[in-house]
């Protein structure tokens, strides 16, 4: 039927008429026409592929499933997949309830928490700074009655590092501006970060008249003593062991002496301690061991 076709386009370009078309019998149409229309499923049997006479021989055809067929195959996996998700969000949402459980049963300074530690300056001898003396020494602490407030801090990477404590961290009381400067004692953190007043107060020693209370720039911590040592780490001891691949070659407070709260990570503090507790010659073991 395409030659037909083709040929009597041929003609008409040509110039000549079109060949009479061909005249078929109804018997010769019918046979045709049965031959050429395809095959429909029958509808007792929904599984059998309908095959289109023009893809049927290309080489690596890929027969498609009716409706019915593709739905089918289709549902289980849908199903499966569904599952699978649900059960990871489960699996996620138990984790997470656990971990919550986990933190609120935690007390802030349980040993198995998270703690941070610091290094927090005072000055143990009598200055006079506007008609006020500023002195404060671990023995003024350990006679405190309540929390005592470490205000008077005008350094803003000394503000930011309070701002980071929380309740349960512990500190070095750091004897400094003195005869003999050093590590006096511990203190613990009972009370975060609020304002520090004595920045408003124009009598106080440390006003700032830059600090406005509707965006307060100085904070304060609440501490409490807890121990102090029978002789104080001086200054030159914590620097023997700060040299190159010493244990206290990176301690904030001597890299930054000027800055009067500094961060002690936890095998500095340990280290120490250990200066207080087992002696110098202990300490010296420990740190050639690390």
């Amino acid at each position: 039927m395409a030659k037909l076709k083709r040929k009597a386009i041929n003609s008409k370009n040509d110039g000549h008429d079109p060949p009479p078309k061909r005249v078929r019998s109804g018997k010769d149409s019918a046979t045709t026409a049965a031959a050429t229309r395809p095959r429909r499923a029958s509808a007792r049997n929904t599984d059998v592929p309908i095959v289109n006479n023009s893809t049927a021989k290309r080489p690596g055809h890929v027969k498609k499933l009716d409706k019915a067929s593709r739905a089918s195959s289709s549902k289980p996996s849908v199903r499966i997949a569904s599952s699978q998700r649900s059960s990871s969000v489960s699996v996620e949402m138990e984790i997470n309830r656990h971990e919550e459980s986990e933190k609120k049963e935690k007390p802030f300074g349980d040993e198995n928490d998270t703690i941070s530690y610091w290094l927090m300056k005072a000055e143990p001898e009598s200055r006079i700074e506007k008609g006020k003396d500023v002195k404060f020494s671990i023995d003024d602490l350990a006679k405190a009655l309540k929390p005592e407030g470490w205000d008077g801090v005008r350094n803003l990477a000394a503000r930011n590092n309070m701002r980071a404590m929380r309740k349960g961290d512990m500190a070095f009381f750091y004897h400094s501006n003195c005869k003999t400067p050093g590590i006096a004692g511990t203190m613990e953190i009972v009370q975060e970060h609020s304002v520090d007043e004595s920045a408003f107060d124009p009598n106080h020693p440390y006003y700032d008249p830059k600090s406005r209370r509707d965006d307060p720039k100085w904070s304060l911590v609440h501490v409490e003593f807890r121990r102090k040592f029978p002789d104080l780490v001086k200054l030159k001891d914590l620097q023997r062991f700060a040299k190159a691949g010493g244990v206290l070659e990176n301690l904030q407070t001597l890299r930054q002496s000027r800055l009067s709260v500094s961060k002690v990570i936890k095998n500095e503090w340990n280290f120490i301690l250990s200066l207080v507790d087992d002696g110098e010659g202990s300490a010296e073991a420990l740190h050639d061991a690390t």
